[in-house]
């Protein structure tokens, strides 16, 4: 524990490239995920092969996939581009699903009275479509973060520096407090950003707790039924 007081400002540091690297990551894959799982969704022709296509980036090897990118799209393999590419990549991959699930569990009896009150497509999906699927979608949303942040790591590999350079550092000096506070600047920021989602999702989406609470309700009222 001396090293990590004694090198706080070193973590700090690498905690904040690391925070902003993922953060980028995350808003371009949403941003992506959003139009692609609506396509998906839509177009049901498409829609199988583009969710099996995402979702196998998937298993491509992180740090393969970190040396590939750069022969397709030129950039150099040791820059953070290259690194936020990759992690936007993963994002997408576990992003378009949840998009398509979001849209599914909207119910059809509100697109239609949004039809009947004559949403076109567009203004339906923004107003109707997307806030109503936000719930399912958030609950994606806070997968990927957490998944891009751990992820994250990898970059060290290949020359980003982030808080992957505590792990490769303290396993070649055999400082294991290096290495534990790695973990756990990895673990704090990932359980901070889920937070943040989650208090997010509950600011713009306040239907969502009184859906919940709802069904809490009818939950228990169905218990006390069957027990009386």
């Amino acid at each position: 524990m001396t090293w990590i007081s004694e090198n706080l400002a070193l973590i700090a540091s690498l905690s904040l490239e690391h925070l902003r690297q993922s953060l980028i990551a995350i808003m371009i894959g949403f941003a992506l995920s959003i139009p692609l799982g609506w396509i998906a969704w839509r177009y049901k022709l498409v829609g199988g092969p583009l969710v099996t296509l995402t979702g196998l980036l998937y298993t491509i090897p992180s740090l393969a996939l970190l040396m590939i990118l750069p022969v397709i799209t030129g950039m150099s393999a040791i820059s953070e581009a290259n690194l936020i590419v990759a992690l936007s990549i993963y994002a997408v991959a576990i992003m378009v699903r949840t998009v398509v699930d979001g849209l599914d569990s909207v119910d059809s009896a509100a697109r239609s009275a949004a039809t009947a009150m004559g949403y076109g497509s567009a203004r339906r999906f923004y107003a109707v479509d997307l806030p109503l699927a936000g719930p399912v979608i958030l609950a994606g949303l806070r997968v990927t973060a957490v998944s891009t942040i751990s992820l994250a790591t990898v970059g060290i590999l290949v020359g980003v520096t982030n808080l992957g350079y505590l792990f490769t550092n303290g396993l070649q000096r055999r400082i294991i407090a290096e290495v534990f506070s790695g973990l756990l600047a990895v673990a704090l920021i990932a359980l901070a950003v889920d937070i943040l989602l989650v208090l997010l999702g509950r600011w713009l989406m306040p239907w969502s707790r009184t859906g919940r609470k709802q069904k809490s309700r009818g939950a228990a009222g169905s218990r006390q039924a069957v027990s009386s």
